[in-house]
Parts: structure tokens; C-alpha cells; sequence
């Protein structure tokens, strides 16, 4: 019903092949963010509405300083409401500086399936990270009630040991999907089948009756592969709505 914009988002909705729920795409305009851009996203879905936000390409973030680039995160679905954010993936160059805030407010009936990638430089370009700063932090409410709460933080003298065992290991390429909704426990053993791909490694838990699922691959097309193969089998499962593979994955 209300559409705001401001440079350099943009905000398209493409067509969606007849599907009965609408795509929105986030289009950055500036071709990525350095350190003291701030974008802010905030997505409100009525009730008994459906839909899906994705972003036309990958998020590249470039080295900065000291002042990190932010993201904020805003989403909100109202009861009856079907909403999945799905971007692609957030590209952090060697010595970049970001700040990432998700936020989701949801109610007893609304559904909500939300995404958030990170993939740790170009490694296609061979490059290393060894530096810089990553904070990436969720807070998911009911009613006005805090029942999940995660951050991520990353900083210059810890980049070079992520790759011990206790932490990233060989992976270059996270994910974190959240979904809220009806029937979260067998939801929850739905979503561990099907999460199973080769292509990466996975695992799935609930917290406060909402279910978290990790996906991490040392390559991110790995890891594109694995998440677009679970919304592959998990949309048919969930019912008409929006929690599907976007299109502008593929293209």
C-alpha cells in the first residue's frame, strides 16, 4: 500500500509468473557500501498479505578505515501475514567494516521465513580476509516479547584464527535462516530432511518457538546451491506464500 525510497535503493517488483504472492527487489544503486554508509530497510506486511523481498545481486562491502558500514534490518508481519526475506548474499572485501541489524516482529498467527548470508572475500580473486570488523546481530519478538536473540562479531586480531575447528573452520561462506510459524516441531523435522545437500553443511534447532538453521560451504556457490535446494523442497511443503527460490537468484 505505501511505498517509500530513497538513493541509492530502489525498490522494483518484477513479475512473478503468476504466483499469488509478490516479489519485491532491493536494488542498490551504488554498487555496494564502504565504511559510513548506512542503509535501512523496513518491510511491513499486513494481515492475510504475502510476500517476498529479495535483492537483485550480491551486497558488496569495501574496505573502510574505522567507521564500519551499517545495514538495519526492520521486518514486521501482522496476524495472517506471510513474509520471507530472502536476500542474497552480503560479500565482505578484506578490511571491511560492517554493522548488520535484523530485527523481526512477528504474532501468533503470522509466518515468517528470513535469511542472512555472509561470504568472506572474493575467493575467485584469491583473496584472504585478515582483517577488519563484522558485528551481525538478530533479535526476533512476539507480541512485543524478545524470544530470540544471536550476534555474530568478528575483529582484526581474530580474522586470522577463524579458521581453527572451534570456529569457521574452512568455511568462507555462512547462513543464517530463521522461520516462524504453525507446527514448529514438525517443521523442525521437515526442515532437517531436507536440509541434508552435499553441497554444504547444515543444522537445525528451535529456540523460544522459533527454528534457527546454519548452512556454512568453503565456496559460496556451494552455499547458494544448498540454500536454493532447501526453499526448493521446503516451498511445496509450507503451502501457497512466498517461500520459494526468487527468481532473481537465477538470473
Amino acid at each position: 500500500m505505501d511505498v517509500y525510497q530513497q538513493s541509492p535503493v530502489r525498490i522494483m517488483f518484477p513479475g512473478t509468473g503468476g504466483f499469488a504472492a509478490h516479489e519485491a527487489v532491493l536494488i542498490n544503486t551504488g554498487g555496494g557500501i564502504a565504511g559510513g554508509d548506512r542503509l535501512k530497510y523496513d518491510v511491513t506486511v499486513l494481515p492475510n498479505a504475502s510476500l517476498a523481498v529479495t535483492s537483485q545481486a550480491a551486497e558488496k562491502v569495501y574496505r573502510a578505515l574505522n567507521v564500519p558500514a551499517q545495514i538495519s534490518t526492520r521486518l514486521k508481519a501482522h496476524d495472517g501475514a506471510k513474509l520471507a526475506w530472502l536476500p542474497q548474499e552480503t560479500i565482505v572485501f578484506n578490511w571491511a567494516r560492517l554493522s548488520r541489524e535484523t530485527e523481526i516482529d512477528v504474532n501468533s498467527g503470522s509466518e515468517v521465513l528470513a535469511l542472512e548470508w555472509l561470504v568472506l572475500g572474493r575467493v575467485a580473486y584469491g583473496e584472504k580476509v585478515v582483517g577488519g570488523h563484522i558485528s551481525d546481530s538478530w533479535r526476533v519478538r512476539k507480541d512485543g516479547r524478545l524470544i530470540w536473540a544471536d550476534s555474530f562479531r568478528v575483529s582484526d586480531h581474530l580474522f586470522p584464527q577463524l579458521h581453527r575447528k572451534a570456529l569457521l573452520s574452512n568455511f568462507k561462506a555462512i547462513a543464517t535462516l530463521l522461520y516462524y510459524g504453525p507446527d514448529v516441531e514438525s517443521r523442525l523435522e521437515l526442515m532437517r530432511e531436507i536440509a541434508s545437500s552435499p553441497s554444504c553443511h547444515q543444522a537445525a534447532t528451535r529456540v523460544g518457538g522459533v527454528i534457527v538453521l546454519r548452512f556454512a560451504a568453503e565456496l559460496s556457490s556451494d552455499l547458494r546451491i544448498g540454500l536454493s535446494n532447501f526453499l526448493r523442497q521446503l516451498g511445496p511443503e509450507l503451502g501457497e506464500g512466498p517461500f520459494r527460490v526468487p527468481k532473481m537468484w537465477a538470473c
